[in-house]
């Protein structure tokens, strides 16, 4: 289990509250693209799937600068 810690988050944005949500926006669009993924997998048998959660692997982009936050 990954162990985020909340001062990485908040050197990137102050507002922790903002960092949920954009966290959260980004949790959906990683969990929708491997819904896709999934359904894919019948037909091909090399589908890479993440194995982490969708959450942490959101907040960890976040934290990264892989995934920014608009204004």
């Amino acid at each position: 289990m990954a162990h985020i810690k909340l001062d990485e988050i908040d050197k990137v944005i102050s507002n922790r509250y903002a960092a949920v949500i954009a966290a959260a926006k980004r949790a959906r669009q990683i969990n929708a693209d491997r819904v896709a993924k999934l359904e894919l997998m019948p037909e091909n048998d090399e589908i890479d799937i993440d194995p982490r959660k969708v959450t942490t692997r959101a907040i960890e982009e976040l934290i990264d600068g892989t995934t920014k936050i608009e204004r």
